[in-house]
């Protein structure tokens, strides 16, 4: 049985303002190529909105949103916007479904950004986006509002809680897939005590207990996300799965459906890594989780061990849910 699916995280949008003459229909250019998610049955796909901590990255934030808009609008026989009509009116055929969300609140604000330009910059890539998906509030590395998960010693910062103060009651969730241990437990404790209604998800994250990695959620903050009805997209990168060993995605999944069979879904993160330096993480992929037509093998091996009910959760279900839940 072939199953719709759900994915939570890719890069194509960058992909598109950075590489040249990138192609979004170039299986060759992109795991996330839209003839693979064709083939692997995708009709629900998040595109981030990404950007490093530098000078012009609120430029590069709205060259990617207007990237977003123009794929709905010139492409509209390959996509068509993810919202609450899609998932009402959902069809196993049709283009698919896409959203935006921000990766890195420095899209929003670069560290010299007046909080009059961070306010308008929010409203003008929301404005562009239509809606978004989710926002992270730092990469791997440090920026205004809190430490990213290869930094120590760094929460959330000033900046961050005012950040969160903003996106309360606009039914945007928090993302925990690339915060410090430290951010993560300083935004939970802010919006609780500030009792702010902000969802809380991870996009594309991993579980710590079965591959120690700082990128993994630990079982505290993965328990905390499905205790708050949020949701965890499994990701696809061999640095965050196992090095050596392809069959640990199984094992991810497996466990984070065991933990919260209602909270677990797919976070694949293909990106374009043709000229990405360092040589030790190439190949980026296993072979079994290489691009974005892989998903019903994935399930299909699952299936002996989930029930269709569980598959069905993972593959779409939990996804769609939320959204549907968030948005009515």
């Amino acid at each position: 049985m072939t199953y719709p699916i759900a994915d939570l995280h890719c890069d194509l949008l960058s992909f598109l303002a950075n590489v040249p003459r990138a192609d979004p229909f170039s299986k060759d250019q992109i795991a996330c190529a839209f003839p693979w998610m064709k083939e692997g049955g995708v009709r629900m796909q998040v595109m981030a909105i990404y950007t490093t901590v530098e000078l012009g990255s609120m430029q590069l934030a709205t060259r990617q949103a207007e990237i977003f808009s123009d794929l709905l609008r010139k492409k509209s026989e390959t996509v068509t916007r993810f919202d609450a009509d899609f998932i009402k009116n959902q069809t196993p055929e049709g283009p698919i479904g896409i959203i935006a969300s921000v990766e890195n609140a420095a899209g929003f604000g670069n560290e010299s950004a007046t909080w009059p330009e961070i306010y308008s910059q929010f409203d003008s890539i929301v404005e562009k986006a239509g809606s978004l998906a989710y926002i992270s509030l730092t990469h791997h590395t440090e920026n205004r509002f809190g430490g990213g998960n290869y930094t120590e010693g760094i929460g959330l910062k000033e900046d961050g809680k005012r950040l969160l103060d903003y996106m309360a009651g606009k039914r945007i969730p928090i993302d925990l897939s690339h915060t410090s241990d430290l951010l993560a437990e300083g935004i939970l404790n802010h919006i609780d005590r500030h009792h702010l209604p902000i969802p809380v998800i991870a996009s594309h994250s991993n579980f710590r207990a079965i591959w120690d990695h700082k990128r993994n959620l630990s079982d505290e903050f993965a328990q905390e996300i499905i205790h708050r009805e949020g949701i965890i997209g499994v990701n696809f990168l061999r640095e965050f799965l196992d090095r050596e060993v392809p069959e640990r995605l199984y094992e991810h999944l497996l466990y984070g459906a065991k933990m919260g069979e209602n909270a677990i879904s797919f976070g694949a993160d293909f990106f374009y890594t043709k000229d990405f330096p360092d040589p030790k993480r190439h190949p980026f992929y296993f072979p079994l989780a290489e691009n974005s037509s892989k998903y019903p093998d994935i399930l299909e091996h699952l299936s002996q061990s989930l029930s269709e009910a569980q598959l069905r959760k993972l593959a779409f279900e939990n996804v769609f849910n939320f959204y549907q839940k968030l948005w009515n």
